[in-house]
């Protein structure tokens, strides 16, 4: 199969199986699929917490050895820039700046063995892409996001809480496009794809008509909107499981509207001391809205840094100095969250996962035995504060963080080298193991698929994901 190298062939090739799923009829169950699972279930819901961008290990959860700035310094003696600090558990330390995650650790598992696929010509959202969906793209169908199909498996908790909720990520930003393709339900139906909330302080707006607006003139929009639809390629070309499926998506909305649970969505409604901790802007009050909508029954929700290209975590320049923000926008709230579950009894049922599309590194594009195209010019030697951090794309070495839902206490799983490259050297794990051992802790068993395009599609590629035994309590 021909690598994908542009995003125009990215886009291309997503928008035609946007079509090619628009037909397909209902889903049928897969001759191997369990009708009903037997698996124990140790979670009800899930929180991914997103760090769009790439997140350089060494600098986060994985610190190596530690060389302050200097003029004149040579690139390759860089591995950490920040100290290290110790966490809650004997021997094991943190990137300075996260004292507040490493206060936690106790109360989960730090993954330092993550291994990113190797994609060709690394497209942060091609990797954000398989990292969600658990697919490479392309696909010749629009392939579920991990949320959809937990949405789809185990249905909402509370039939009034959408139950796939994405908080932090608008699409108006660079490659808006490209963030679409897996922000989908896919085959599934819409009624499982994300409920989306660009922005946490305003998450009251999107359960209710737009201010001014009544509700007999919402009502009037809505059937306005079912007239568009009709005209649309969803309604010519859209099978009837799909038409239908949007129907419901649209019933479950007014639900919604018209709920006491819409206050969930309200952060004034939250104390003002609570509000502060998590007040570290949109992704700390993202965590809080993932915090009062689990109390309201919420299935799984996903927040996120955002992925907007050359700011954030995608580190090429001021590497350091842009970490250091990063690292106050979420050491406060990703703990506050731990903590606030833990207290309410939530943490036993819900599984939280703290992750990136890849890791960094200064020298290494790629992996050390696969290098690819480099995308940005370090210079051998350091003259400029804005060269010293992590700049280039690193797929061999990753940090995961796990808590909740089964997942082990106070636990480590997997190494990285101390010297460069820094890359896996102990229990390697992708992201169909990630993808399985969720849904084991869910009940969804390895084997569900539907058939699409007379094939069955799975969970997992081609159902092989594996259930990493070792991450679990009860192994």
């Amino acid at each position: 199969m021909k690598t994908l190298h542009t995003r125009r062939d990215f886009l291309k090739k997503t928008s035609a199986a946007a079509i090619a799923t628009m037909g397909m009829s209902a889903p049928l169950a897969g001759l191997l699929s369990s009708c009903e699972s037997k698996i124990p279930t140790t979670a009800d819901s899930v929180i991914l917490l997103f760090m769009a961008g790439g997140m350089a290990h060494t600098e986060t959860f994985d610190p190596k050895k530690f060389t302050p700035f200097r003029k004149g310094m040579e690139a390759k003696e860089v591995l950490s820039t920040f100290p290290s600090i110790p966490t809650k558990l004997d021997g094991i330390f943190f990137s300075e700046g996260l004292e507040n995650i490493a206060s936690v650790m106790d109360k989960g598992t730090l993954i330092r063995s993550y291994q990113a696929a190797d994609l060709g010509h690394i497209l942060h959202t091609r990797h954000q892409y398989h990292f969600h969906t658990c697919y490479e793209p392309p696909q010749s169908v629009v392939v579920p996001h991990l949320g959809s199909w937990i949405a789809k498996e185990k249905g909402p908790l509370n039939p009034v809480i959408p139950p796939f909720i994405n908080i932090g990520q608008n699409f108006s930003v660079g490659e808006g496009e490209e963030l679409k393709a897996f922000h989908s339900a896919g085959f599934l139906g819409s009624e499982y794809g994300p409920f989306l909330i660009p922005d946490p302080s305003a998450g009251l707006e999107a359960v209710r008509p737009p201010v001014g607006m009544d509700y007999k003139r919402f009502e009037g929009r809505n059937q306005l909107y079912n007239d568009l639809v009709a005209a649309s390629p969803m309604g010519e070309f859209g099978s009837d499981y799909q038409k239908e499926s949007l129907k419901r998506s649209m019933e479950q909305a007014y639900m919604l509207l018209n709920s006491p649970e819409a206050k969930a969505f309200d952060l004034s409604q939250e104390p003002k001391e609570s509000y502060e901790r998590y007040n570290t802007g949109k992704f700390g009050l993202g965590c809080l809205l993932a915090k009062r909508l689990v109390d309201q029954g919420a299935r799984y929700i996903t927040v996120t840094t955002e992925y907007v290209p050359f700011f954030g975590w995608d580190t090429h320049d001021n590497g350091h100095t842009r970490l250091k923000d990063m690292k106050k926008m979420i050491d406060a709230p990703i703990a506050q969250l731990i903590k606030d579950l833990d207290q309410s009894g939530k943490l036993d049922r819900t599984v939280v996962i703290v992750a990136s599309e890849f890791s960094r590194d200064m020298l290494t594009e790629g992996r050390p035995d696969l290098k690819v195209q480099d995308q940005v010019e370090v210079p051998d030697i350091i003259e400029d504060m804005k060269n010293y951090g992590m700049h280039r794309h690193f797929t061999d070495g990753c940090s995961i963080l796990m808590f909740g839902g089964g997942i082990k206490r106070g636990h480590v799983f997997g190494k990285t080298a101390d010297e460069r490259p820094c890359k896996t050297i102990e229990n390697p794990i992708k992201i169909d193991s990630i993808h399985q051992t969720i849904y084991h802790a869910l009940g969804i068993p390895p084997d569900k698929n539907y058939e699409i395009e007379k094939r069955p599609f799975y969970t997992t590629p081609d159902g092989h994901g594996k259930v990493e035994y070792g991450l679990l309590e009860k192994g």
